[in-house]
């Protein structure tokens, strides 16, 4: 693994003392220069490096990886506790695999992708089937919007770290999905039988639609980029800086258009958070305003005075987690927004705080209260709020934002959590383990912008 040097400028800090922090009023983009937390709170630069090798390796090579290897050429990361392989997990090996210099694995997860998962043509050609047997087989032939996020991100990066005449014409395929995400007209699958008036590709429309990653209005990346779906958005998939990546150096003549998404994305995630406890809900409409529970020909009605059931989906849970990361993201690589995200990562910090730095729940409705049994959403087989790993990770990873000395603690809880089964049995190699790797990569200054 040819992990990056650390940088110097702003982790020269000796082990044991902690530097005071000068929040930035400039971006990785422009300085090229990026802050080692861990280091900046007293840690060796020995340790962070050996710290973040064991890490990777948990993931990738370890006896609970999620990283397999097919044959000479291929590789799929895999959602153990759910018997798949989804382009959440293929995309993020991929960025994953370009910031740590890893080719071969970056190559394999590739191929994968591309011969299993992405339509070479009909009318999703470009996009991505979300969710796959680890045989290649399809679950579902639609597609997850920040899967095409980040495999765009990721490709283009590689084609800045490598070319693109090793083998794969990375900025070419690159550019491919960018242009197959532009709204273009198709005509809806039948609905499938004992749907009644809704189906899951057409959203309970009839006629010729348009399918599109990004809501041309808002826009704002859409939930999924077909039927039902693309007429809300998901938080955790809002990553401005990504749009940034795109416009100089997708060389697909939108940069104009990639720039003012980045501005969009930012203002929507104003809207989106609430401002008490920076929580933010699951899923939400382009406003930011809370989903309502849809009401499709053939459901049964609700008794005469029985409350509206909640929509779970308005819950701060596992899709969630990954938003203080981003937003952590868009600072380190862009700080266009520096002012407020410095506030929303002491925000939210703050209220976890609240509820103990080594207790705090995993699923919260947005004002701070628990969920009713009905809303946790469930994993592996379990509905239980637990205290998560993947959740404390991105609590910690907001302290490249922070400057009050809580940081500290939730970096440290971070750096001392161990990733293994709960009592009950439950253990996530595989969501938990990405998000406690990303979270290592930010906090020692190694998720990087590829030039």
């Amino acid at each position: 693994m040819r992990l990056f040097a650390m940088a110097a400028a702003i982790a020269a800090a000796l082990p044991g003392q902690a530097q005071s922090y000068v929040p930035w009023t400039k971006g990785a983009f422009e300085t090229g220069q990026y802050r080692n937390v861990f280091v900046d709170m007293g840690y060796s630069p020995e340790a962070v490096d050996a710290k973040l090798r064991e890490v990777f390796d948990d993931v990738f090579r370890g006896p609970n990886k999620v990283y397999f290897e097919v044959g000479d050429t291929m590789a799929y990361v895999s959602d153990i506790k759910n018997h798949d392989a989804r382009t959440e997990g293929m995309s993020y090996g991929l960025m994953i695999a370009v910031q740590f210099g890893e080719k071969d694995i970056f190559d394999r997860l590739w191929r994968w992708s591309r011969k299993y998962m992405q339509h070479q043509s009909g009318i999703r050609e470009g996009y991505f089937a979300w969710s796959c047997k680890t045989d290649g087989t399809h679950n579902s032939d639609g597609a997850a919007s920040d899967g095409e996020l980040y495999f765009i991100t990721a490709l283009l990066f590689a084609s800045n770290r490598w070319g693109n005449d090793t083998g794969i014409n990375y900025k070419a395929e690159a550019q491919r999905i960018l242009n197959c995400i532009q709204p273009r007209e198709y005509t809806p699958e039948p609905r499938p039988a004992g749907m009644g008036g809704f189906g899951a590709f057409s959203g309970g429309q009839q006629g010729p639609q348009k399918m599109y990653l990004i809501d041309p209005e808002t826009k704002l990346i859409t939930f999924t980029p077909d039927g039902f779906g693309q007429r809300f958005t998901d938080p955790s998939y809002h990553i401005p800086a990504f749009y940034e990546v795109w416009a100089k150096w997708g060389d697909d003549g939108r940069s104009e258009l990639w720039m003012e998404c980045a501005r969009r994305s930012r203002e929507f995630l104003h809207k989106c958070i609430n401002g008490q406890t920076g929580l933010n809900g699951d899923q939400c409409q382009f406003d930011g305003s809370e989903m309502q529970m849809p009401r499709f020909p053939g459901m049964p009605q609700r008794p005469q005075g029985e409350a509206p059931r909640r929509n779970g989906n308005n819950n701060f849970r596992y899709d969630s987690w990954r938003v203080p990361m981003n937003i952590a993201l868009d600072y380190e690589w862009s700080c266009a927004d520096g002012e407020w995200q410095r506030q929303y990562g002491e925000k939210i910090q703050n209220f976890f705080y609240s509820q103990g730095i080594d207790t705090f729940l995993d699923q919260y409705r947005t004002d701070g209260s628990l969920p009713e049994g009905h809303e946790i959403l469930q994993a592996g087989g379990f509905r239980k709020l637990r205290h998560s790993i993947g959740l404390v990770a991105t609590t910690a990873a907001a302290s490249v934002m922070c400057s009050h000395s809580k940081s500290k603690e939730f970096v440290d809880a971070l750096w001392n959590a161990r990733h293994e089964p709960f009592e009950d049995g439950y253990f996530d190699a595989y969501y938990d383990g990405l998000l406690r790797l990303f979270a290592f990569m930010h906090l020692s200054g190694n998720y990087r912008v590829i030039q």
